[in-house]
């Protein structure tokens, strides 16, 4: 009776007034349409290394999360070191991040989310917001600039919605939200507004997020559309830090004790404050049949507080960016091409502030800088389709940029360092064997330089001496469709990387950074996708399933710190091996029931590979029904989320100094939901 009644406690109301279009939820992978920045071509046909994460895959998770629909893809994993706190990696990417999103270049519609220096603010975005995701794994120079990791095009809504959205949930959950998008004309607007809060599962951990969308697309004529769009958030989060082996073992729900010299989280009151606003104007105008021009421009501005163990960070951002490109395309009998010439650029402009933290209260002044970074690249691309068989895609681009920085307080220091400029080249093939299957090859020069919180990280000093990494990713592919029923993807990658970037922490948990020799990163990633079978049963009527996996083999190489030699061991934060899958069933024509596993295999978490995680096997499960009364449908849903209790980690401190390696996650929790559509 007890857990009856904690289910009810978890009841959540979702009330759903919907004319939106389920796209893509029919078909598979390989006949989903993908954008790729304005650079438009099937899934099967595409030269690059992309995976989709479809409405489908977003579906399986309540409105108010995205991390396990994003590691449902091969090769990608989106980790939580603390509610609130995200990384994002792609192909092990993070081994420069202690939190948020970096060497990922992450776009939002027609718009840049990521500031001129490579940083992305993830975790402002509310997941009901995103209907698809575009994600492209590797360097894409050519068209995305200066990054090694990937890039993310994160998708709203394009059809016509009305929904109220009202949730509870364990551990304090309370998440509401309204979308309204309408056809209006040759106007097509959106308004979004999202409140979510948790107190979530360990102490020192509450999440508060707020946020308003808008959006406008003017059709104004049949060659030329104006869109505009801005967004406003508000997310404060508390940061319950990292604990060492025996901590969690003793208490998984505690936060970073204090030491003999040092306060503890719940003491500091540590946590983020982010606000953040983004608005910008895109353009696009269809000169001719041929010819057309695309522009966009964009500012946002952040102020941030972060109060710390050791020091009380303000930071306030300034950012412009603009990307502009000439399209043009000519079609012949059994040919057909198309060239682009554009430039992306952008300005950060941070004033950062750092004082004593006397229990979440500013103290005395510490340090007072400001950071300049400006950064762009020109690039040009051609695309080739002969006779619906042969596609490639070849890109150039010239990659700058720049820092300027000054310190104010307590001395006057001042300084610029200007990387070198970067030509990026990227061929992509793909070769059509026959009906349904695909062979593709890709070869790409990627460059990464450090983001403001790696060249002044939070031990407060600038690292002018820090350079960019770069490497040459070499990959092959093979996609196959069988008939109308199963869809194959296999990928085999090579990446060597230079100048490796690597996290190192203080005794007081600050973060510095350093080039730390070279790394050989092998991997093999798959994918088995089906569409929904149909099953001659009266209770069992319909399954479709899905299976992903990544294999991998990273070292470092040329590898050395102090008098140890760290050449050939295993690169620090990446698993070799991770599997997921998703089973959905149909019973009884009624009831539908999404299974999903996680797996990971264990994990290094230091350079030296002295200590490694436990590997983790998660499960998650939600059933749905739906009752029809009248023109009203109601969807009763129950999702239970870590199914097998599993003590596990969503993302760990690597290099943390004194072994406070671990941020524990949630144990088993519910959510119980009904969905009204009229």
């Amino acid at each position: 009776m007890a857990r009856i009644a904690g289910l009810l406690f978890l009841l959540s109301i979702t009330f759903v007034f919907s004319q939106e279009k389920d796209e893509d939820s029919a078909t598979l992978i390989s006949e989903v349409q993908i954008d790729a920045y304005k650079k438009p071509s099937t899934f099967i046909t595409s030269t690059k290394s992309v995976s989709v994460v479809s409405k489908d895959l977003l579906e399986q998770n309540t409105p108010e999360r995205m991390l396990e629909s994003v590691n449902q893809i091969g090769g990608v994993r989106m980790e939580e070191r603390s509610p609130g706190s995200y990384r994002i990696s792609v192909r092990g990417s993070t081994l420069r991040s202690p939190f948020g999103v970096r060497n990922v270049k992450v776009y939002l519609d027609d718009f840049i989310l990521s500031d001129a220096s490579g940083n992305t603010y993830f975790n402002i975005l509310s997941p009901e917001l995103i209907r698809k995701i575009e994600i492209y794994k590797g360097p894409e120079s050519g068209d995305y600039g200066a990054m090694t990791g990937g890039a993310f095009l994160l998708k709203t809504g394009n059809s016509e919605n009305l929904s109220l959205n009202l949730s509870m949930g364990s551990y304090g959950m309370f998440n509401q939200s309204f979308d309204f998008s309408k056809q209006s004309g040759k106007h097509f607007f959106e308004i979004f507004q999202n409140y979510y809060r948790t107190d979530s599962y360990r102490e020192q951990s509450a999440v508060e997020r707020k946020q308003v969308f808008l959006k406008d697309r003017f059709e104004y004529s049949k060659k030329g559309t104006l869109h505009a769009m801005l967004l406003i958030s508000d997310l404060k989060y508390e940061t319950p830090g990292g604990l060492t082996l025996e901590q969690m073992q003793a208490d998984r729900k505690q936060s970073r004790p204090a030491t003999a010299v040092l306060p503890g989280a719940l003491e500091q009151n540590a946590g983020i404050r982010n606000k953040m606003i983004l608005g910008g104007l895109s353009h696009q105008l269809d000169i001719s049949p041929e010819f057309s021009h695309f522009i966009m421009v964009q500012g946002s501005y952040v102020d941030l507080r972060n109060p710390f163990i050791t020091n009380f960070e303000k930071r306030f951002e300034n950012n412009a960016a603009l990307r502009t490109h000439f399209n043009y395309k000519k079609t012949w009998s059994q040919l057909s091409m198309e060239w682009r010439l554009g430039f992306e650029g952008g300005i950060n402009s941070v004033t950062v502030r750092n004082y004593d933290n006397n229990g979440g209260i500013t103290g005395a002044p510490q340090n007072f800088d400001h950071l300049k970074n400006l950064s762009g690249f020109y690039f040009v691309s051609q695309k080739l389709n002969f006779k619906e068989k042969l596609f490639t895609d070849i890109s150039l681009s010239l990659n700058s940029n720049t820092y300027q920085w000054d310190r104010s307080y307590p001395s006057v220091q001042e300084g610029k360092v200007r990387f070198k400029d970067q030509w990026l080249p990227n061929f992509g093939i793909t070769y059509l064997l026959g009906k349904g299957v695909s062979l593709r090859g890709k070869i790409g020069k990627g460059n990464s330089a450090p983001t403001n919180e790696e060249m002044r990280s939070s031990d407060q000093q600038f690292n002018v001496d820090l350079l960019p990494e770069y490497g040459w990713n070499k990959e092959i592919g093979l996609r196959k469709q069988l008939g109308n029923m199963l869809f194959l993807e296999g990928s085999y990658f090579d990446f060597r990387m230079n100048n490796t970037i690597v996290r190192r922490q203080n005794e007081q948990g600050q973060e510095f950074f350093v080039n730390q020799g070279n790394s050989v990163q092998r991997g093999l990633e798959a994918l088995v996708e089906s569409r929904s079978f149909t099953i001659p049963s009266s209770w069992w009527t319909h399954f479709k399933f899905r299976l992903s996996g990544s294999f991998y083999h990273f070292r470092f190489k040329d590898y050395s710190q102090d008098d140890k030699d760290y050449s050939e061991n295993n690169l620090t934060g990446v698993p070799a091996t991770t599997v997921n899958s998703l089973l959905s069933f149909v019973f009884f024509k009624k009831l539908s029931v999404d299974y999903s596993h996680f797996y990971t295999s264990r994990t290094p978490l230091n350079d030296a590979n002295s200590v490694w995680s436990e590997s983790s096997l998660v499960g998650n499960i939600q059933f749905r029904v739906p009752v029809k009364i009248e023109k009203t449908r109601m969807d009763i849903h129950l999702q239970v989320q870590n199914l097998y209790n599993t003590d596990y980690v969503s993302g760990f401190d690597i290099n943390a100094f004194g072994n406070r390696f671990y941020n524990p996650a949630a144990k088993r929790n519910y959510n119980l939901g009904i969905s009204v559509k009229f």
